[in-house]
């Protein structure tokens, strides 16, 4: 039976080699997911571990008594960093500190992104050198005017030494030079971001810090980390943290585990859906190729072969496919991963260089799930084969499947989807998950029984094609199944794309109705990062002669009846002016005599309505007070909590800072308007002036970038669906080869069997594209529901304008396909083919 799997592999190979890259695709897409995590995840533990070779103990700040922490003494000052490093065993102590610093391009925009801009100290130890930073030109800053940049920022803006910088921390924008550049493994200045260094005396006040964030303090030759770990802790407070630089290398390496395994989870979630996508092209060849065999099974059916063994050698068959696909697979895969690498370095990523690495364990997943794979879609094709009985097959080329058959099917697959749309309607989200899944294996059962009455639709539309035309929809409704298998695979990748689409437009929508319901004011002024502004912008911004009215609002936290809740001080004179609340109760009026505005949901929670009075407790301080309220109005995700004047907020804050502060101008926004905001605050870099549009557009834009991430993952689903196509059609034609040559004997010229053969690949690829649009709407719908629980303005939407591209793409996807099998047909000798079974 070996000998005869490897004979029918050999003499199937050109009807076999979409089946083999189906298959290799999928396991390309695993292989090179497992190989680049390993590679990007081994690379950054060995350059984290460099950063920590001036560690042998680590003092962290935090920790003490609750009464140290209301004296708010410093603890980690330079006395303890002196007697740390005059401590038995230590060699040496150096304190750090960091905080958000918005450095200016030559353009004066932000560098390093919203998060990535980060400020730290140079703290020269030994021999005036600081060992966590090495200089390549220039040297480290020693007065307020200089700073030194990363490699990687000074190579991104084209600033050298001696040049003059902006840069801003949390206050007015500041002028400096450059006085030298070096290179880090700071992992945020790996993953794109930027650091910008300053002296130890100026980093103290520039990011606004009254004592060290962490001390780190390395031993001596001879002395263990333990030992000095135990020689530290006898300086500090009881409790206080420290960690050994083991530990701190074991910490750094389980967050990077952490992180490359999440990624590697999202994208072989993404390679199983190939794989997925994949199993109906496999069962689909081997379904074909035992059909165009069906004499011969049958024939060794008649000298002896028993059922299992037929079985064994449509197994064999698929093992050997397996093991060719998995291989050159997974050779595909090295270089996926070496791809992926270089797409997301020239990408800007800055990915840290290090070795390709090839676990054993990557090695083996890839081979056991080509072969596997491939092994499970053959095995319902290989048992249907051996169950014809012999005398059967030998009076027929082509086992039609049973009537029987079909009807059990549909039947089974109409009880999953009842299943899948019993689930979807359930409260549970994973529930509904599942009951997505279910669903979708539902309508791919059905597909045989969905195919007939679409081919027949499709009627009219062939008609201007005429004879081709009218075969082209009978060939394709001639096997429902295999018809039925082409179409699933397409329209499993066009299901979740079209459900993406509508969940990622609705709520880009949403966003854009809170955007322009809730916010009255023409600009919102706040940090690049959201930390805390200070009050002086707003004066700054009252001081503009084309502006109409301001409020800050500033944030804490407060507790009643159990429940923590966002309250927020505006000025009770603008605040009506600048914000639109939708009230079911009350008016902001009340604001003006100390009352305050709560949402529905806290008003529910605590059974308030207009006109109650109700105990807060502070979170800042402590102090509890009575506030009445003046109204209740709907909280969505932009506006929710409590409302009070800032003469309620600002006596219980720590310190008096603003969140963002809301600008309306006489003349409403305008570019003008946006510019003479910018020049009052000195263009700042660490400040983001935004409008109406530019707020809904910033989360539209970060929604766009991810529905586009998933559109590239999902394209390899597609295109392994498009193959299938091919597959298909190419062994139908081969099939068809009588057929085609009568048509060709009795007028069908070879441009016309080109257009049957393209106008079936047409149908079938609109088939599965109308199927997996209509029920990505469907799971579009259901998902938009549980969102609108949560997001007030959330409504479908339908993007028509993409489904026509969807549907444009799947025709163009059919005419492609079509081209090779089309070619075959149309080059067939219309005698030798007449001569052909």
């Amino acid at each position: 039976m070996f000998r005869t799997a490897l004979r029918n592999v050999l003499a199937h190979k050109a009807r076999l080699l979409m089946t083999v890259l189906a298959v290799m695709l999928g396991v390309a897409f695993v292989s090179g997911t497992l190989v680049f995590t390993d590679t990007f995840g081994n690379a950054y533990k060995n350059k984290s571990a460099k950063s920590f070779d001036h560690v042998s103990v680590a003092v962290l700040s935090g920790g003490g008594s609750d009464e140290d922490e209301k004296k708010e003494k410093p603890r980690l000052t330079d006395a303890l960093l002196k007697k740390a490093a005059a401590l038995p065993g230590a060699d040496s102590a150096i304190g750090s500190v960091s905080g958000f610093t918005a450095l200016a391009d030559k353009d004066g925009k932000l560098v390093g992104g919203e998060w990535g801009t980060t400020g730290a100290n140079y703290f020269p130890g030994k021999g005036g050198k600081d060992p966590r930073y090495d200089f390549t030109d220039g040297a480290a800053p020693k007065s307020a005017g200089e700073i030194a940049l990363d490699s990687r920022t000074a190579d991104r803006t084209g600033y050298r030494v001696g040049d003059t910088v902006r840069l801003s921390t949390d206050g007015p924008v500041r002028t400096a030079k450059v006085s030298g550049v070096f290179d880090t493994d700071e992992g945020s200045v790996v993953a794109g971001g930027s650091l910008v260094l300053f002296d130890n005396k100026t980093a103290f006040k520039a990011l606004n810090k009254t004592q060290y964030d962490e001390i780190d303090v390395k031993a001596a030759g001879g002395t263990s980390e333990a030992a000095l770990e135990r020689s530290v802790e006898k300086i500090l407070p009881e409790d206080h943290p420290t960690m050994t630089g083991g530990e701190l290398k074991a910490q750094q390496d389980s967050m990077i585990e952490e992180q490359t395994s999440s990624m590697s989870q999202v994208l072989l979630i993404f390679a199983g859906i190939a794989l997925f996508v994949g199993i109906f092209i496999i069962a689909n060849t081997f379904t074909m190729l035992v059909a165009q065999r069906t004499k011969e099974l049958a024939l060794m059916r008649a000298v002896g072969a028993s059922r299992r063994q037929v079985t064994r050698s449509v197994l064999i068959e698929a093992f050997l496919v397996g093991m060719i696909a998995a291989v050159t697979g997974f050779a595909l895969g090295i270089g996926v991963a070496v791809g992926l690498e270089s797409l997301m370095n020239s990408a800007g990523a800055s990915l840290p260089d290090g070795p390709l690495v090839i676990a054993p364990t990557t090695i083996v997943v890839a081979l056991l799930i080509g072969v596997v794979v491939t092994m499970l879609a053959a095995w319902l094709p290989g048992r249907r084969a051996a169950k014809i009985p012999p005398v059967a097959a030998m009076n027929s080329v082509h086992a039609t499947p049973t009537m029987r058959g079909l009807v059990v099917r549909n039947t089974i697959g109409s009880i999953i989807v009842a299943l899948g749309a019993l689930m979807l309607f359930m409260d549970d989200n994973y529930v509904k998950s599942g009951g997505a899944g279910v669903m979708l294996v539902g309508v791919i059962v059905l597909t045989p029984l969905l195919s007939r009455p679409f081919i027949a639709s499709s009627a009219p539309l062939l008609k201007p094609f005429g004879i081709t035309g009218k075969l082209s929809r009978l060939n394709s409704v001639r096997n429902p199944r295999r018809t039925a298998s082409t179409a699933a695979a397409l329209m499993i990748g066009l299901t979740l794309i079209t459900a993406m689409t509508v969940v990622a437009t609705s709520m880009s929508s949403a966003i854009n109705k809170m955007a322009a319901g809730s916010m009255k004011a023409d600009y919102s002024v706040s940090m690049a990062n959201f930390q805390p502004l200070a009050p002086e912008v707003r004066e700054k911004l009252d001081k503009l002669p084309d502006v109409e009215a301001t409020t800050p609002l500033r944030s804490t936290y407060g507790k009643t009846g159990g429940t923590f809740s966002t309250v927020s001080g505006v000025d009770p004179k603008t605040f009506d002016q600048l914000v639109g609340l939708d009230f079911t109760s009350g008016s902001a009026a009340g604001l003006k005599s100390g009352a305050v505005l709560i949402d529905t949901d806290t008003a529910k929670d605590q059974g308030l309505k207009a006109g109650d009075t109700f105990p807060l407790t502070f979170d800042d301080d402590g102090k509890k007070v009575r506030l009445k309220v003046a109204g209740v109005y709907e909280g969505n995700e932009m506006l929710s909590g409590v409302f009070a004047a800032t003469s309620v907020v600002d006596p219980h804050l720590t310190k008096v800072v603003d969140k963002q502060v809301l600008v309306k101008m006489e003349d409403g926004a305008s570019d003008k308007a946006e510019d003479a905001i910018v020049k009052a605050l000195g263009e700042n870099p660490a400040i983001t002036v935004q409008d109406k549009d530019a707020i809904s557009n910033a989360v539209a834009g970060a929604i766009n970038m991810m529905l586009n991430m998933l559109y590239g993952l999902l394209a390899m689903a597609v295109l392994i669906a498009v193959l299938g196509v091919i597959n298909t059609l190419a062994m139908s034609v081969f099939e068809r080869k009588h057929e085609i040559g009568m048509l060709r004997a009795i007028g069908l010229d070879r441009a016309k069997v080109k257009q049957m053969v393209r106008l079936e690949a047409v149908i079938i690829s609109l088939f599965g594209a109308v199927l997996g649009i209509g029920l990505g709407l469907f799971m579009g719908w259901v998902a938009g529901g549980t969102i609108s629980n949560s997001v007030s303005t959330y409504t479908m939407e339908i993007p028509l304008g993409r489904i026509v591209v969807f549907l444009g793409i799947a025709a163009l996807v059919g005419v492609l396909a079509a081209m090779w099998p089309a070619r075959s047909a149309a080059k067939l000798n219309p005698l030798m083919a007449i001569k052909s079974e």
